[in-house]
């Protein structure tokens, strides 16, 4: 088996080492601090860090022209505000467990997108792989004993998670070529910004303000927030976009997809989660499809 190992698997495989990071604090900040308002703060938190940096580190302001602008923009406002808002809902009327299955859908849409809008294609091993890595992180996921949810609950939070990870996948190949082409902290910049104008045109559209508000005014872990927002949306943000700018579209939202892997791990060594047989055997079976999906 040669294994391909470039700097776009390497980031893309960090991005999700780092989310997973994220992820655990986000899931002790969010103990205090409801999801919306996290979502809002990080997505904040991100785009005040990643301003300084596109400064520093890179080039002049991209002339993206009329349809660069409109992929950029409606890349952040699909991929960051509104899957971002899908995605709360469907945790919401579904919980973790249900909801996190729904998000392995990322790569397979991820994949779809690629082949039809990029030409890109998968290789035997790739598909292999995708199915091990699939597989792994379905059964690190599972709940055996899920909170019950009405009829209604259930079509309207699968709707939603299925809704938002399309998105997420839509986003990233809108602006895959722009990645390539022009300035990236810029790109990464102007997506992350508009992403979080989409969520604050949002909240004021719904009169959100006095809520969001009250919610921060509250005594909060704002370390761990910070913490969180500085991996999540900063540092996982840039890994991932830089994954997708180095390597294949496909290659990347597959070991994008070891996230949650890498959360059942984390979460059992910082957390104290317990980390049954069945979570075992999906880190293993997801560990043998990264390396089948590096196996270009």
């Amino acid at each position: 088996m040669n294994l391909v190992f470039g700097w776009g698997e390497f980031f893309s495989l960090s991005c999700a080492l780092g989310w997973a990071f994220a992820v655990i604090l986000f899931r002790k900040s969010g103990e205090t601090l409801p999801a919306f308002e996290l979502n809002l703060i990080k997505n904040a938190i991100g785009v005040a860090l990643m301003l300084p940096t596109a400064i520093l580190l890179g080039g002049a302001i991209p002339d993206y022209g009329l349809n660069g602008w409109f992929l950029v923009i409606g890349s952040g406002v699909l991929g960051i505000a509104v899957a971002d808002y899908w995605y709360l809902r469907a945790l919401n009327l579904l919980g973790a467990g249900r909801t996190a299955i729904s998000a392995s859908l990322y790569a397979p849409f991820v994949i779809l997108l690629s082949m039809v809008f990029l030409g890109e294609s998968l290789g035997g091993y790739q598909w292999l792989g995708f199915v091990f890595v699939l597989g792994g992180i379905l059964l690190v996921s599972w709940h055996k004993h899920q909170t019950e949810v009405t009829a209604q609950d259930l079509k309207k939070g699968v709707a939603f998670a299925v809704g938002a990870v399309f998105l997420m996948a839509l986003g990233v190949i809108m602006v895959k070529q722009i990645l390539e082409t022009e300035d990236f902290y810029w790109t990464v910049y102007w997506r992350l910004a508009a992403g979080l104008g989409g969520l604050l045109i949002f909240t004021s559209l719904r009169h959100g303000w006095p809520k969001v508000r009250e919610n921060i005014r509250k005594p909060q872990p704002w370390l761990l927030i910070a913490g969180g927002s500085f991996l999540g949306s900063y540092l996982s943000m840039m890994l991932w976009l830089a994954g997708y700018k180095l390597t294949n579209a496909t290659t990347a939202a597959m070991l994008n997809e070891t996230a949650g892997a890498f959360i059942v791990l984390l979460a059992w060594l910082f957390l104290k989660e317990p980390l049954g047989k069945r979570k075992l055997m999906g880190l293993c079976l997801t560990a043998i499809g990264v390396l089948f999906v590096l196996n270009g």
